[in-house]
């Protein structure tokens, strides 16, 4: 398993991030606001009965083994990062993962992972499964059976009170981040720049690919990219964590839809039991108090639908 500690506590590293200035950083001991949740820890799936329809569909191997390995990047608050100590792994995605295991009855080990690592780890057998609001593509169809259980977006970060006046559609010729094996980078972009630019005889959107949300927003701050082109539940976050640090403009509805699966290789015998628990958790209060914990309540989906 890759050592967790190796990655800053999310929050805290948006707080150091949001408030550096160009050339210097932030004091060590800077943390996010105190209702940033991020000390929240407990298991959501404490006292959560297996589903006997889903544990019914388990292969013998896996009741076997007795533990399920899930890969998340564990960069991307709300919905998968790591608490203030460091170590236990929180948001939306990570209550779901647990949730997950509890109706397989399975135990549950991490593994965090670089995004754009997952796919290819998963279809390799390394990872059972992902839950890290993962946006359905045809490549990753190609490889991937993808359950519903979120339903998410990406949005348009730029500088604290817009500046260049800019819109979603006005993004012609300006510097853009994306992550990298993102849907934004691999769908939505190119998407927004073929429809606004490109077909209109404008110059082309600059998409800038970095590593992770966090680097594109330090870098928006220090004005190296004009604006960050990111799920429009973590800038949310961010935005609402550090009030005036950068301005976020509208949702973008082009290049794919805003539903995000969970992931597993494409015809795994796993596949039945894990969309019914998927289905099973869907129906849990947990589910529910689970979204409202990191504010996402109007991603909730009823349907865990196998794509």
């Amino acid at each position: 398993m890759k050592t967790i500690n190796k990655v800053q506590t999310a929050a805290a590293g948006l707080a150091v991030l949001l408030s550096l200035s160009a050339c210097g950083g932030a004091a060590a001991g800077d943390q996010a606001p105190a209702d940033a949740k991020t000390s929240h820890t407990a298991d959501i799936s404490e006292g959560v009965q297996p589903d006997p329809a889903a544990v019914a569909l388990l292969p013998q191997s896996y009741k076997d083994k007795g533990e399920l390995t899930v890969a998340m990047d564990l960069h991307y608050p709300p919905t998968t990062f790591l608490a203030d100590d460091n170590t236990t792994p929180i948001g939306l995605n990570p209550d779901v993962a647990r949730l997950v295991a509890k109706k397989l009855g399975l135990k549950l080990k991490f593994e965090n992972t670089a995004f754009d690592s997952i796919v290819p780890g998963i279809d390799g057998g390394r990872f059972d499964f992902t839950a890290t609001t993962m946006s359905k593509t045809d490549e990753r169809l190609k490889v991937l059976d993808m359950i519903d259980y979120f339903r998410a977006g990406n949005s348009v970060a730029v500088a604290a009170g817009n500046p260049l006046k800019l819109t979603v559609q006005t993004l012609c010729g300006k510097s853009i981040a994306v992550t990298q094996g993102s849907t934004g980078q691999l769908k939505r972009l190119p998407a927004l720049n073929e429809q606004t630019c490109t077909s209109k005889g404008q110059p082309a959107i600059n998409a800038v690919t970095l590593p992770n949300v966090q680097e594109a927003l330090t870098q928006l701050h220090s004005k190296r990219i004009d604006g960050v082109f990111y799920d429009t539940t973590s800038l949310a976050w961010a935005e609402k964590q550090q009030p005036g640090s950068f301005t976020l403009l509208g949702r973008v509805n082009v290049g794919s839809n805003d539903l995000t699966a969970v992931g597993l290789k494409k015809g795994s015998p796993l596949t039945p039991a894990l969309q019914k628990a998927v289905q099973s958790v869907l129906e849990t209060p947990q589910y529910k108090e689970s979204l409202q914990t990191w504010g996402l309540e109007s991603g909730a989906i009823t349907d865990a639908k196998l794509n």
